[in-house]
């Protein structure tokens, strides 16, 4: 790390923020599968509650007291990485209250999520018993896609509002970087995140017609000319390298090869929608197995938008200010640990982005 782009107290300042969430991240690792366990094997489970709904009844209902259950075991870990500490340490604009109301509407969308998986894995397992994986393999992957379409105009704005970027000089040039990098783009939206956090940001999402990039308040009220710019050229390089197809794409034979896998290691156990505590734990493993693999090839899309980002740009000097003033504003880690490094990060760090843009300088 050279001296120059970042203080010892920089480095340190950000390792304080950042140690304790680590740790409570493996504590909340630690509590779901402790609750999934007991769920699933210890004597006072609650299936008995739900028993007498019928099959799809009670896979459904299920899915919810499971899904409350782990939520409110996990409740003073969250409140605290979530609410008290961003608190602390400046980042966090909401009330307790309005933090709650964010939890409460994350979780609803999970338990609604979950309930709809297992319902329907359910089903299959049970009306073909012998090529449940392959139909809801198909079944889940075609899912996965709608998702990603109708994420932005459903999901999204659950958690924030929207509008287009106001200055209409700055939304022409932003439109004509985007044809610049062969990737015309219609939707150029600032979302309200300041109601929540003070800490910067911005990213694509969507498909064909719900493509669009957002860019946070905080990072429009924050950031000079030049830093937006690349900011936004960062996220057509996404877009121009297909990152959202690609990730689409991936996530769809994910979740096939995860039916697939459920059936070699559950068989017909499917068919019981009282196993879904091992289920979830089966695919709660599944995910820390794929973490690093994943995570690397997000830092590899990162440092291609990157190099993006320099080429439409010609602005190192944009470049530099834009991730030294990111890493201090968001406080991001300067020197993880290497496993955090490996299982967490789907961004390189700082010190990595501004070394990669003056070997692209140099080079």
């Amino acid at each position: 790390m050279d001296s120059f782009d970042f203080s010892h107290e920089d480095v340190e300042r950000a390792a304080r923020y950042h140690r304790p969430r680590y740790v409570a991240l493996f504590v909340e690792l630690v509590l779901s599968v402790a609750v999934l366990a007991v769920l699933q094997w210890w004597w006072l489970s609650p299936w008995h509650l739900v028993a007498g709904l019928g099959w799809a009844g009670a896979a459904a209902a299920y899915a919810g007291v499971v899904t409350v259950v782990g939520a409110l075991v996990r409740v003073p870990v969250s409140y605290w990485r979530g609410h008290l500490q961003e608190r602390r340490w400046g980042f966090s604009t909401q009330s307790a209250r309005g933090w709650l109301a964010d939890l409460v509407k994350g979780e609803t969308v999970g338990l609604l999520l979950t309930a709809a998986f297992w319902t329907a894995l359910v089903g299959f397992a049970r009306w073909l018993p012998s090529a449940w994986p392959a139909a809801a393999a198909a079944a889940f992957a075609l899912a996965v896609a709608f998702l990603t379409f109708v994420a932005p105009v459903v999901l999204e704005p659950i958690f924030n509002r929207f509008r287009p970027l106001a200055d209409e000089r700055l939304a022409g040039e932003l439109r004509a970087l985007a044809e610049q990098a062969g990737v015309p783009v219609r939707d150029v939206l600032v979302a309200d995140a300041s109601r929540r956090t003070t800490k910067v940001n911005a990213y694509v999402s969507g498909l064909g017609k719900t493509r669009r990039v957002v860019l946070y308040d905080t990072l429009l009220e924050a950031a000079d000319e030049g830093e937006l710019k690349l900011v936004v050229a960062h996220e057509l390089g996404h877009r121009r390298e297909r990152h959202i197809v690609k990730i689409t794409l991936g996530a769809m034979v994910g979740a096939a090869l995860w039916v697939v896998l459920l059936w070699a290691l559950l068989g017909s156990r499917i068919a019981l929608p009282r196993e879904l505590p091992l289920v979830l734990l089966v695919s709660l493993g599944l995910r820390v197995a794929a973490a690093a693999p994943v995570a690397a090839i997000f830092r590899h899309w990162e440092r291609v938008a990157d190099r993006c980002s320099l080429e439409l740009t010609n602005d190192l000097p944009s470049f530099e200010r834009t991730h030294q003033e990111l890493a201090r504003r968001n406080l991001g880690d300067l020197a993880p640990p290497r496993l955090a490094y490996l299982l967490l990060f789907s961004h390189p760090t700082a010190p990595e982005r501004l070394a990669l843009g003056r070997a692209w300088a140099e080079g």
